[in-house]
């Protein structure tokens, strides 16, 4: 008895001490390639770096068309995603019975999250540009106003990226509030909405909250999914549009518009450039402002989890 406790405390204490290993050296290339793309971009990000376009064949200036598009886009999808994400996983955890539809959900929930993003790309194009936004010219007699790559399709495929993320970390923070809550609600005569409302919500915010922050953060990220929706090479000029009324003329998004991207400029900057030595410290710099945008993000989802998590009497 004594040889086998000894053996098993052997083997127990060997994986602990691998696992830590793994984890320190993950630790170390992580902070390598931080490290690496700080050194080399924080020269190069400036004020007028974030804030001008690029010039002389992307060669020379900033990258704040490329801000500006990642930016919007990321909005518009939260617009999409969040509500659809966040209704969708009330329905599954408050409503929906446990029956073949609710696990078939379920299955195709959890297998959308598995799909490379690039299949994401390429059915916005078919769907969205072809289907809808051709549809829509037809319909509405404007010739090719929708049927075209823009920052509208480019939201609404990344909005069916990030889609299962949202549904899952909302599924989560749902299921993680006690079910005595809810049966005092009901104890007390509140409705079904009404128990959802201003019991089950409040508690599952800093969960919906997380999961929205990620989401935003891959869709930051990606650039596979909006290769054929309407993200430009070069385009110094931001997509917008003036709105007049009463005299006065305000610029407002255009979302029929095309688009730069911030990972897409990485991309062609890396791939693309002609002179692509030239172009090595606008990459890292490029590189250094995207990862602090991801990095900000969930400093962000962090400090306001655990806001509402005090708020609620959790810590």
């Amino acid at each position: 008895m004594d040889l086998g406790k000894k053996q098993r405390d052997l083997t127990g204490f060997f994986f602990i001490n691998l696992t830590r290993l793994i984890f320190g050296l993950l630790v170390i290339v992580l902070f390598a390639i931080i490290g690496k793309i700080f050194v080399e971009g924080i020269g190069t990000v400036t004020l007028e770096f974030i804030f001008t376009e690029p010039t002389n064949n992307m060669t020379e200036g900033g990258i704040g068309p490329a801000i500006f598009g990642t930016i919007v886009v990321t909005f518009i999808m939260v617009l999409f995603s969040v509500p659809l994400g966040v209704f969708s996983a009330i329905y599954l955890s408050e409503y929906a019975r446990d029956s073949f539809f609710y696990r078939l959900v379920r299955t195709s929930i959890n297998n959308l999250a598995g799909v490379p993003s690039i299949v994401f790309g390429l059915f916005g194009l078919g769907f969205f540009i072809l289907f809808v936004g051709q549809g829509l010219d037809q319909v509405l007699q404007t010739g090719l106003l929708f049927g075209r790559p823009a920052i509208l399709w480019a939201s609404a495929t990344l909005a069916i990226l990030v889609l299962p993320i949202v549904i899952v970390s909302t599924l989560e923070a749902l299921n993680s509030v006690p079910k005595s809550h809810r049966d005092a609600a009901y104890g007390l005569g509140a409705t079904k909405w009404q128990t959802i409302k201003n019991v089950v919500l409040p508690q599952a915010r800093p969960g919906i909250l997380t999961g929205t922050i990620l989401a935003i953060s891959r869709g930051v990220g990606e650039t596979a999914p909006i290769l054929f929706l309407g993200c430009a090479f070069f385009l110094p000029n931001l997509p917008l549009v003036d709105l007049c009324f009463f005299g006065y003329c305000i610029p407002i998004v255009n979302p029929t518009e095309q688009f730069m991207y911030l990972a897409y400029h990485i991309f062609i900057l890396s791939t693309q450039s002609s002179n692509p030595t030239l172009t090595l410290p606008l990459q890292y710099g490029s590189t250094l402002v995207l990862i602090t945008l991801t990095l900000l993000l969930n400093v962000t989802a962090i400090i306001f989890r655990y806001r509402f998590r005090k708020a609620l009497g959790r810590i």
